[in-house]
């Protein structure tokens, strides 16, 4: 591909945008109830608080990871095609009158929020019904932060210096996940600390968001304690928990028979057709146990212990050639859990609790690559936003035909779309590039934005 003319470039066309996928994706959040919600329930003090908002979390899903970013709403035709539009420096200035209150009033519209897009668009959480069931996964990163007027900024649990993101995912075998709830904490924070509370708030979120089946909480060993797996059974849900490798968790795998190990279907695994078995590395098996015995009776939990063990493998000869073994050694890892699924589905889905970090990676290559100020409240309000970006996203994706597209591949196909506006009687037309690959998935989304609401199933 070369250049086929000389070409000179002039910017001077006050009809043209670079972002026309914002049309259908805006108009999605604002059917799902994006803006009543803000107007409702957001009591910040400040003047347009909605449109504010509105503007961080279009500029968010435009590719905005900080605040100058933001200006990327106010090129050539945007303020035809969308009102209340503010300059980078008062949305800055927004963000920094947020306080601790009007954050936690951001996380419950953000969880409202997701209700109305799973009504607008169900397949967000498809199999989510009674016939099927939902995971929600908890975990938290680490956001690297620079300078000393970082508020809250410490050094965590990765040894670099930071503020601490929590959060929870819903998902089901047929759906990506979308966030049900997320909060930022200062960075020497303990990773279980308030689990019980975000897990609690998670699965209500879950539940009205059209979660009507059985769901299963995952998380690694970090939330290996009462106050996770506790929530999980007060709420009557099934608990997939990494165990500590203490000594009650060691004595019981010790227990376990050699007889009773299973091959399980694993990375380089060899499906043996003469003896109709996984030939792999990996095994897996199980006992009853009882885990928190150092905490009340009454908080003891009786479950089961499903271990996956791997052979290390053995370290080459200094000629380099392969020793002989004399007896195997392994690597073990154990997760307790209720749940009533087989011990090698069990596994598998433990397994996919690493979904979870699907998500980080997209916040942190989207708006979380920064955390742009140094006020610890608006950073929150910063995070709370682009959960809501997020989801919107994820939303978009499933009616725009892209349902397993990440956050990025969204922003390419459908939202950073030119378009170069032109009036018609008493509307305006949007002409998009003639055989854009993605146009018709476009068009599903813009149906779905403008359309009636979907019909309710009892």
């Amino acid at each position: 591909m070369k250049a086929s003319h000389t070409i000179r470039p002039v910017f001077d066309d006050p009809n043209l945008v670079s972002v026309a996928g914002l049309v259908p994706v805006v108009g999605l959040a604002e059917s799902a109830g994006l803006h009543d919600l803000l107007q409702d329930q957001l009591s910040v003090a400040s003047a347009n608080a909605t449109a504010k908002a509105t503007s961080v979390v279009g500029g968010m899903l435009a590719g905005a990871d900080s605040i100058d970013d933001l200006d990327l709403l106010r090129h050539g035709g945007m303020p035809r095609l969308f009102s209340g539009v503010r300059a980078p420096s008062t949305l800055g200035t927004f963000l920094r009158s947020f306080t601790h209150g009007h954050v936690q009033q951001l996380d419950a519209i953000g969880a409202d929020l997701l209700g109305g897009l799973t009504k607008r668009v169900p397949d967000v959480l498809a199999g989510g019904d009674a016939e099927g069931f939902a995971c929600i996964d908890v975990d938290d990163t680490i956001r690297e932060v620079h300078g000393y007027t970082k508020q809250a900024a410490a050094y965590g649990y990765t040894g670099v210096r930071g503020l601490n993101i929590q959060l929870a995912t819903v998902s089901t075998p047929l759906a990506a996940p979308v966030i049900a709830r997320a909060r930022l904490r200062k960075g020497s924070t303990a990773s279980a600390k308030g689990a019980g509370r975000l897990l609690a708030q998670a699965i209500s979120t879950a539940r009205a968001a059209g979660v009507r089946g059985q769901v299963l909480c995952r998380a690694d060993s970090a939330y290996y304690g009462w106050a996770f797996v506790g929530t999980a059974i007060r709420a009557k849900t099934w608990f997939s928990v990494t165990a500590r490798m203490g000594k009650t968790v060691t004595a019981a795998i010790a227990s376990i028979e050699e007889s009773t190990w299973r091959p399980i279907k694993y990375p380089k695994a060899v499906w043996d057709e003469e003896e109709q078995r996984w030939v792999s590395d990996a095994e897996v098996a199980e006992v009853p146990f009882v885990a928190f015995t150092g905490r009340r009776k009454a908080e003891h939990v009786t479950c089961r212990l499903i271990v996956r063990r791997v052979k290390r493998l053995q370290r080459l000869a200094s000629d380099g050639t392969e020793q002989g073994e004399l007896f195997a050694t392994y690597r073990h890892h154990g997760f307790i859990t209720n749940s009533r699924l087989g011990m090698v589905e069990a596994d598998q889905r433990h397994r996919d609790h690493a979904i979870v970090e699907q998500v980080i990676a997209e916040l942190k290559d989207g708006p979380l690559a920064h955390l742009p100020s140094g006020k610890y409240t608006a950073n929150a309000a910063w995070v709370s936003l682009a959960v809501i970006a997020f989801n919107i996203a994820r939303a978009a994706a499933v009616a725009a035909d892209l349902a397993k597209a990440r956050w990025a591949t969204l922003r390419q196909k459908i939202i950073k779309v030119p378009g170069r506006i032109a009036s018609t009687a008493r509307r305006l037309d949007l002409h998009l590039p003639i055989h854009w690959p993605w146009a018709q998935g476009w068009e599903s989304l813009h149906a779905v934005a403008t359309g009636p609401p979907v019909a309710a199933t009892s």
